[in-house]
């Protein structure tokens, strides 16, 4: 066996038990914390424009652990819920970079310094466009269909007060009105509430008991979800490792080339790879000589964009809006590639 194949296969076995350990330990935190804020409450708490909300829609987008695709559900929530839209941007951005799994990875993999570089980053810069933003009046260029939508479902999207009577054996509910279709309510013997409107049943739990059933199936099933994308990565940044030429990377995109930063940021904005991938690809090329600037642009515009959620987007923002957000996550990779260029 060639020293090559030894090197690749060594790295390909030390990153996929360590990285898959961190994903799967982190993902069963993050949805501890989850099941004590569910996707309603953030909605609640980032109902308003008041400079909180800038702070609590960062930190709620990082213990909420999404790609950047899967954050736009929760964006269409967070537009029925009336949020502020300052808020809703900073969570917009915020929430595929900031989760704690990349955090976590970063770490194991780079060390504290530039993972602390990574976060200040993403923090700083998506609050600050959020806030600019809103100043700005990009609000209007939420789409008018998307806002009408939002409108349309304020009382059918959300689950309809009823109230009980306090002796559950012969309680009744009050009956109101969702839109023009009536809500029928009733209360069981164990006090267990569920409506219907228009045809559609909205049952819900508030048993403390169950709170963490299924943590475990939720975990595993997101690992095996990324798990593809995961080996992807760890495979090709394997194949570097042990293949690639050192003096190539290092003329084009070593340290010493400022180039190459803003480079890395225009390849990762369009680039639809999952973080978890990218991650063990940029230590890779780390490895072989690539510019720790250089590649922590790339994570950074990967991580916070991609042409899917781009497609995505545009059902919900115009093009002014749509391309504000581009020029911010790669603002953002431009500043955390350029910091630690200058720096580090």
């Amino acid at each position: 066996m060639s020293p090559q194949l030894q090197d690749t296969l060594g790295m390909f076995a030390f990153l996929a038990v360590e990285l898959s350990a961190l994903f799967i330990g982190i993902s069963l935190l993050v949805g501890m914390l989850q099941r004590h804020i569910p996707p309603s409450r953030v909605e609640a708490l980032l109902s308003s424009s008041r400079r909180r909300s800038y702070l609590l829609a960062a930190g709620l987008g990082a213990i909420t652990p999404f790609c950047s695709c899967s954050t736009i559900p929760m964006l269409k929530g967070l537009i029925r819920a009336r949020a502020g839209f300052g808020p809703m941007m900073v969570f917009l951005f915020a929430s595929p970079l900031l989760n704690p799994i990349i955090v976590v990875l970063l770490i194991a993999t780079f060390g504290l310094t530039l993972t602390t570089i990574y976060v200040l980053a993403a923090l700083l810069v998506s609050l600050a466009a959020g806030w600019l933003l809103q100043e700005l009046g990009f609000e209007r260029q939420v789409r008018r269909e998307a806002s009408r939508e939002a409108g349309e479902d304020e009382c059918c999207g959300a689950s309809p007060a009823i109230h009980c009577d306090s002796n559950p054996a012969t309680s009744s509910c009050e009956t109101s009105s969702c839109g023009s279709a009536p809500v029928q309510s009733s209360c069981d013997v164990a006090g267990a509430m569920s409506a219907q409107c228009g045809g559609n049943i909205a049952a819900e739990s508030t048993s403390r008991k169950g709170r963490y059933s299924g943590l475990w199936q939720e975990a595993w099933s997101d690992f095996l979800e990324v798990l593809p994308y995961l080996l992807i990565g760890i495979a090709i940044g394997s194949l570097i490792y042990g293949y690639m030429p050192t003096g190539l990377l290092e003329q084009y995109a070593g340290p010493d080339n400022p180039f190459a930063i803003p480079i890395a940021a225009v390849i990762g904005v369009p680039l639809y790879i999952r973080a978890e991938a990218v991650i063990p690809l940029a230590a890779a090329l780390m490895a072989k000589g690539i510019g720790a600037g250089t590649v922590l642009a790339l994570i950074v515009g990967s991580a916070g964009a991609s042409l899917t959620e781009l497609i995505l987007l545009r059902s919900l923002f115009t093009l002014k809006l749509l391309a504000a957000f581009v020029t911010v996550i790669f603002a953002m990779a431009m500043i955390a590639g350029y910091v630690t260029f200058l720096f580090f």
